[in-house]
């Protein structure tokens, strides 16, 4: 018979051997996620889909001068893959929209109707129109119901964007394909010498990453993506392995990160130059030669590329440098890379006249009028340590005035800053001058961790002291968690009042719990 102590020491040997067994299995899985985080297609993507051009919108022009557009949300079906359909949404179809296109100085209106399950919204990504029709989370149109919003297009020749914005479910439905272009044309951009036949020289390129499972798409979060979905391919125009035909010397795309956390790194996979000619706002003063230019979430860039007979080159997002630790780096997608879009030149081509040495002059302030600082931090569980709260007015500015907004991201994972209504000139980019491709006119601002930018922004109107705008992270699960405030503009004198009340949230949100590093998101 066995005597107390050893059978004591029997117990404590068994209790060892399991704490090491269950130590080196955490620790085999630990390093089997952190190996198979990374994703990469370079050098593997045939590319064997020609480029899907999205249409231009019709439109029609009624008795008072007003540009009418169409817009309906409707659930569909599309074929990433041939002969195996997924189930989508879509602007007039079944997966993005038709470009739509508009001339500064137009009055436009937008009849939108929503044949979608649920209620959802549609917001002009860096339009200047009035709070009542930005599309944000308090113009919320239900299943069957129609918004018609309309305003005087009062801005420079621009790449915007249209999106949903329901709050909490934001990514949920940017990722199923709610989502187009939207561009504005005035005289002086009409007058350079830039590519601009759509479709041909003038190419817009829509960046999403995607995932797909059993011909679904595929939306969970992966462990440890604190940054919100990630997928492991990339599409242009929702067509996954695209080339484009090109005919011209010079080549005009109209680069747009449309992925709902994903930030791109895009160069091309010989190095070669190009030239960036326009930025979220509008056309740069003068172009400026770079070899790469990164782009978060919500954010354009026009590029000008050169091509030589018959030869080919892929745009490509090569890793991310943001000053990440290796942690964070690997879950945020750092490591990831990608070939995005084929460009294969004809053996002839036509030529183009040589890009223009200055462009536009700046139409943003520069901050020297301005009449007050506030600042903002941001971190996963908030903005200046508030969630979102669809009741709380939480800036109030005056119509007329310019403000001086400094940003600073205090957490340890990738966010980026995104004002509605409002271009912003960058005054400061992390204790120093904005580099050239941040000069020009911004909506959306990507910042790494520890990073800070100073903004001028000028608030002209109009008032509306019952309607909110929205700032936020545009990494849109982040948003959704409650990155994101209001701020009302005003008369002189005037006071904020309360927005009304929503039922629509909180929409598909459960519980949150939220910490400085790390988030838990529980969904229906």
């Amino acid at each position: 018979m066995a005597s107390p102590l050893r059978r004591l020491r029997r117990i404590l040997l068994g209790a060892c051997v399991l704490v090491v067994t269950l130590v080196i299995a955490i620790a085999g899985s630990v390093a089997w996620t952190w190996t198979s985080a990374d994703v990469s297609t370079v050098g593997t993507t045939e590319f064997t889909q020609p480029l899907r051009i999205p249409p231009v919108a019709d439109s029609t022009v009624d008795a008072t001068g007003t540009r009418v557009f169409s817009l309906d949300m409707r659930t569909g079906t599309t074929e990433f893959e041939p002969g195996r359909a997924t189930e989508t949404w879509g602007f007039n179809g079944s997966y993005l929209g038709p470009t739509v296109r508009a001339a500064r100085g137009e009055r436009v209106r937008v009849q939108v109707r929503n044949q979608l399950p649920e209620a959802s919204t549609v917001h002009w990504h860096g339009m200047h129109l009035p709070a009542a029709m930005d599309g944000g989370p308090h113009q919320m149109v239900d299943p069957g119901a129609s918004w018609t919003p309309e305003w005087t297009v009062a801005q420079p020749a621009s790449t915007l964007w249209y999106h949903p914005h329901p709050h909490g479910a934001t990514e949920d439905h940017v990722r199923r394909g709610l989502a187009g272009m939207f561009l504005i044309d005035d005289a002086p951009s009409a007058r350079l010498p830039l590519p601009h036949t759509y479709g041909v020289d003038d190419i817009p390129v829509i960046v999403q990453d995607m995932r797909l499972r059993d011909s679904r798409l595929d939306g969970t979060h992966a462990i440890f993506r604190d940054i919100g979905f990630l997928g492991d391919r990339t599409m242009v125009n929702g067509t996954r392995s695209p080339y484009q035909e090109v005919g011209d010397e010079l080549m005009r795309l109209r680069l747009l990160n449309a992925s709902t956390a994903r930030i791109y790194t895009f160069a091309f996979d010989d190095a070669r130059p190009f030239a960036m000619i326009g930025s979220d706002g509008g056309l740069l003063e003068r172009p400026t030669t770079l070899d790469r230019v990164r782009l978060s979430p919500g954010e354009r860039a026009e590029i000008v590329v050169r091509m030589k007979p018959g030869e080919r080159t892929v745009l490509r997002s090569e890793k991310l440098e943001a000053g990440l630790d290796f942690w964070s780096g690997r879950f945020s997608g750092a490591d990831d890379t990608f070939d995005v879009l084929e460009l294969r030149a004809a053996p002839t081509l036509r030529p183009s006249a040589a890009l223009p040495q200055t462009l536009v002059p700046p139409s943003i302030p520069d901050g020297t009028d301005s009449v007050a600082e506030r600042r903002f931090d941001l971190t996963l569980a908030g903005i200046n340590g508030k969630r979102m709260d669809m009741s709380r007015i939480d800036t109030t500015v005056t119509r007329g005035t310019t403000e001086t907004w400094v940003v600073r991201n205090v957490d340890g994972m990738p966010h980026n800053f995104h004002v509605h209504d409002v271009q912003f000139r960058v005054l400061d980019y992390d204790g120093a001058p904005p580099p050239p491709e941040l000069t020009s006119a911004k909506d959306t601002i990507f910042l790494p961790p520890n990073t800070a930018a100073t903004l001028a922004l000028r608030f002209d109107g109009p008032a509306d002291p019952t309607t909110p705008y929205m700032y936020h992270c545009h990494l849109l699960w982040h948003e959704d968690v409650g990155m994101m405030g209001q701020f009302t503009v005003v008369e002189p004198g005037q006071q904020a009042a309360t927005p009304p009340g929503h039922a629509h949230w909180p929409c598909h949100i459960d519980a949150i719990a939220l910490n400085s590093s790390r988030s838990e998101f529980n969904t229906r």
